[in-house]
């Protein structure tokens, strides 16, 4: 199986959650490189003491095909569009953006735990 590398945009309640369960699948082939938070939360903290590079929007971006995929789970329709806009100024047509929900579907199918619901949320494309 071909390993998938990935990084996670947004360590606040959602992405500290996806943060816990996504570093445990390390030997079914997930590499999670890096890690985007602004805010000092309890994910990041935990991040950072697992040994993830916590990086920008744009050194995120421009990791290439480094990177599979970017989960975005800061359900911040800006973010998105930065990320977007960065994986297309570096002509990056191999990293893939997963929206929060896409997040939430391999959730569901890897962690028996139920994940938060956040009022208000947008977690659209």
């Amino acid at each position: 199986m071909t390993a998938q590398n990935i990084a996670l945009v947004g360590l606040g309640r959602i992405g500290s959650a996806f943060l816990r369960e996504i570093s445990s699948k390390r030997e079914r082939g997930v590499n999670l490189l890096m890690a985007a938070e602004v805010s000092d939360t309890p994910g990041k903290a935990q991040a950072i003491k697992a040994g993830i590079r916590i990086a920008t929007l744009k050194e995120i971006t421009a990791s290439g095909t480094r990177l599979d995929i970017i989960f975005d789970l800061t359900g911040n329709p800006e973010v998105r569009k930065q990320l977007r806009e960065g994986l297309a100024m570096h002509n990056n047509q191999h990293t893939v953006i997963a929206p929060e929900s896409v997040a939430r579907l391999i959730w569901s199918l890897i962690s028996d735990e139920k994940l938060l619901e956040i009022q208000g949320r947008n977690t659209g494309y």
